[in-house]
């Protein structure tokens, strides 16, 4: 049985992955097109910047993130100007940390989903008058629904799963920065194993609850997208 340490643990997990998700999506959109759409000679180099944490050790991000947040950090002297104080050790300092750790996982699907358009719809629609903006949002929004589908569920469970980064920029604070990953870890140090396969297996719940949804929205999305397809052919009578 999981306790109130788990539980709370587990929520301010679930909070934490929430914020990331929603504050990505809207990050990650403008990037996302700029990648998709840009000639720019800084395509490379961004898209490299970004996939960053894809290859770099968890510790690595948290410890120069930990420097960037601190007193004597660029972050860290912004937020103190502005009489936020500093981030390191608080849930604030979490969600920076995720929004550097999970970016390519909400980046990536984004992007790929916009490429997918393609000019020609874009075109269609400048030809009726739709300026930037409207194409943008009435065309490239709505087809590009199942990379946004994609991109929360892996930016969600991408979040729910880190451990390096938070234990490096949050420690483990009850209430505030321990979450469920360091809960586990906790666990697993004071040999209480019972408690850590409870909560680890919430986790495994969880993730495997997500990624069916993840699954059967693309596969919803695609037999849509079929039939719309469908609908429009032209007729060989």
């Amino acid at each position: 049985m999981m306790g109130a340490a788990d539980w709370q643990a587990l929520l301010l997990t679930l909070r934490l992955a929430a914020v990331v998700t929603l504050l990505l999506l809207v990050i990650s959109t403008p990037l996302a097109w700029w990648l998709a759409t840009t000639r720019s000679r800084m395509k490379a180099p961004v898209a490299a910047l970004v996939a960053m944490p894809l290859v770099l050790p968890p510790t690595v991000i948290g410890f120069y993130l930990l420097i960037a947040m601190g007193p004597a950090g660029f972050i860290g002297q912004v937020t103190e100007a502005l009489g936020l104080g500093l981030l390191p050790f608080t849930f604030w300092g979490l969600v920076v940390g995720s929004l550097v750790y999970s970016l390519p996982f909400v980046v990536q699907p984004l992007q790929n989903a916009m490429q997918a358009i393609g000019s020609r719809p874009l075109e269609v629609a400048a030809s009726m008058g739709a300026g930037p903006y409207d194409r943008f949002f009435s065309v490239v929004l709505p087809q590009a629904k199942s990379g946004y589908i994609s991109a929360a569920v892996l930016g969600f469970a991408h979040t729910l799963g880190e451990f390096g980064v938070v234990l490096m920029i949050g420690g483990n604070l009850a209430g505030e920065t321990r979450v469920a990953s360091v809960q586990i870890y906790d666990h697993v140090e004071s040999l209480q194993y019972a408690d850590a396969h409870a909560l680890s297996a919430v986790m495994v719940v969880l993730s495997f609850v997500l990624l069916i949804a993840l699954y059967s929205a693309r596969g919803l999305t695609r037999t849509s997208n079929g039939v719309i397809q469908a609908n429009r052919a032209p007729s060989n009578d």
